[in-house]
């Protein structure tokens, strides 16, 4: 995917190493997560998570006036112009991309976009496709977060868990934004104060912290397992500064739908 490679490379914060890199981002290993094994429901069995389903396309630290609703609705985005203009060469036609805006609230609003993309047609039937084009009932029923502390002080770790999971559309509040070949996410981390608070803690040991970050669907059946990673983010030792400032508003924004069926 030729498009992904600008966008990998060309955020505000730059991909860096797994190991030693600092203020950036970089893909840690889907084994690096346990997730719910085949016979999870049987023997309450976890395993290392493997593969991701969609590759690592890039991350954003953006900071703005106002919160950043439907990022890739905007025509300033960068991954979304990656995208249109391949396309616009007859490329990457099949392409899609799914998006996690963390919306992190304060004086000047900031947002950690992760990207993450396929150039094929996500198959059909399959527990992220039903995510993609369900209801936000059922998104909210499934988005799982899970997370470590890989790096940080005594006090993060213990305050922010390791190895947690959470079910972020039961937790917060999360808009769903479908266009015509991305599902975005948006996560308002201010629509809860625990969250907000182990946040704000966090935030202020920020570039001691690594973090590594899983998204995925979570499997509530047994034909739904093993769970598999949508894909996952290192955040390594960042600092606030280096947030790119956008305008918060977009006038003519090609703005995604929210979808809010009844039915599906």
């Amino acid at each position: 995917m030729s498009w992904t490679c600008d966008a990998v490379h060309g955020g505000s914060l730059r991909r860096v190493d797994l190991e030693s890199g600092t203020n950036g981002w970089a893909s840690p290993p889907g084994d690096f997560f346990l997730l719910r094994s085949a016979n999870y429901f049987s023997k309450r069995q976890k395993s290392p998570g493997g593969e991701y389903l969609l590759s690592p396309a890039g991350m954003d630290w953006l900071k703005s006036p106002s919160k950043l609703d439907n990022v890739l609705g905007r025509p300033d985005n960068r991954v979304g112009q990656a995208l249109r203009q391949a396309q616009a060469q007859g490329e990457s036609l099949k392409s899609f991309i799914l998006a996690v805006n963390l919306q992190i609230p304060g004086k000047e609003q900031h947002s950690a976009v992760f990207y993450f993309a396929t150039e094929e047609p996500v198959q059909s039937g399959s527990l992220l496709w039903r995510f993609i084009e369900g209801d936000d009932a059922f998104r909210n029923q499934r988005f799982k977060l899970v997370n470590r502390i890989v790096k940080g002080p005594w006090i993060v770790k213990k305050t922010v868990g390791n190895y947690s999971a959470c079910l972020l559309g039961k937790a917060l509040t999360c808009n769903y934004h479908r266009g015509p070949n991305y599902l975005e996410i948006d996560v308002d981390i201010g629509s809860s104060a625990i969250a907000n608070a182990i946040l704000r803690l966090a935030l202020g040991y920020v570039t001691s912290v690594t973090v590594d970050m899983g998204f995925l669907v979570e499997a509530q059946s047994e034909d739904e397992l093993p769970e598999r990673l949508i894909g996952a983010v290192r955040v390594c030792q960042m600092e606030m500064s280096a947030a790119t400032f956008v305008d918060g508003d977009a006038p003519n924004a090609p703005r995604g739908n929210k979808v809010n069926h009844l039915s599906h």
